[in-house]
């Protein structure tokens, strides 16, 4: 046998991508001590804390409106499976976390979702998971938005659309009520 065919099998690792945005990121620098340079190595047994905190939180944010510890991220595998997942919870007293619509109050916690937008304040932060086999540490990748994650959009509310194809949310109803019509009428 070669030293190839003896070589440990290389696992992947799980790596958590996350792109921070904030509209003041050019003028307060709060991302400052995020490193967004390369993929950082966390043990799975630690909790991931993000903060103002430099001495609890291993991701600080540079911001006098952040909580101590803002949130948290617990690297875990479901019971009975093989699938690595992200617990995240909401460490601060003052301002309640949003991930995707679930919105978290303090000690809430929730499982974080493969791809989701995390909120508070003015913060935006798209978490992407990247799946891996590794079950002694995951990886994070720091990303810097230049433009909000979350942008405002027009969408039409969610109504039914009639068989004609014609959306009466695209038009202003000018406060007329529905008139029903049999399908047979024209």
């Amino acid at each position: 046998m070669t030293s190839f065919e003896e070589a440990e099998t290389e696992e992947t690792v799980t790596c958590l991508h996350m792109t921070f945005y904030h509209p003041c990121q050019d003028n307060k620098m709060m991302f400052r001590c995020l490193n967004f340079c390369k993929r950082e190595q966390v043990r799975a047994d630690e909790v991931a804390k993000f903060g103002r905190d430099s001495n609890v939180c291993r991701y600080n944010l540079m911001d006098t409106r952040v909580s101590r510890i803002q949130f948290s991220l617990q690297f875990y595998r479901k019971l009975n499976s093989s699938q690595f997942c992200f617990e995240i919870k909401n460490m601060s007293k003052k301002t309640k976390l949003i991930v995707d619509q679930t919105e978290l109050g303090y000690l809430n916690k929730i499982d974080l979702p493969w791809k989701c937008i995390i909120c508070f304040g003015d913060y935006q932060i798209l978490a992407e998971v990247q799946e891996g086999e590794s079950v002694d540490y995951f990886e994070t990748h720091l990303h810097l938005a230049e433009v909000p994650i979350l942008q405002e959009r027009c969408l039409p509310s969610l109504q039914p659309i009639p068989e004609n194809g014609v959306s009466s949310s695209l038009f202003p109803s000018q406060g007329k009520s529905p008139i029903e019509i049999d399908e047979n009428e024209s």
